[in-house]
């Protein structure tokens, strides 16, 4: 019977291992600075793993590759010369302390702004 046992045990499909959880420092209308990149932006989107295409994770330089087992952070992103969609890992990020306005086109469309400076999803993308 333990012969038995053992071989439906032994056949049974792997079940999927769940990553460990990872407790997001950002939340969505906060504002980022990249650690080592001259960038920051507002967090629009959290992954609590990484989910983005493994094309994308192999062209960052071994050296500089984050872990994949942390949040990452959708961010509508801006520089000196321009404005773009950025995906960053939790290691990678720090609070700006600024102040200043994010001027990225689609923050209109996503948030507003309080007397405070907080950015707050507007109601229409809440759920």
């Amino acid at each position: 019977m333990n012969d038995t046992v053992s071989a439906v045990t032994d056949s049974s499909p792997a079940r999927p291992i769940a990553p460990p959880v990872a407790h997001a420092r950002f939340s969505i209308g906060d504002v980022v600075r990249h650690r080592m990149l001259d960038f920051r932006g507002i967090v629009f989107d959290v992954d609590p793993v990484f989910a983005n295409t493994d094309e994308w994770y192999e062209a960052i330089p071994e050296s500089f590759r984050p872990r994949k087992d942390q949040p990452f952070y959708h961010l509508l992103a801006e520089n000196a010369e321009s404005s773009y969609v950025a995906y960053v890992s939790q290691q990678n990020l720090v609070h700006d302390e600024s102040d200043d306005p994010v001027e990225h086109p689609a923050v209109s469309g996503l948030f507003d702004r309080s007397e405070d400076g907080r950015y707050g999803l507007k109601r229409q993308h809440r759920h």
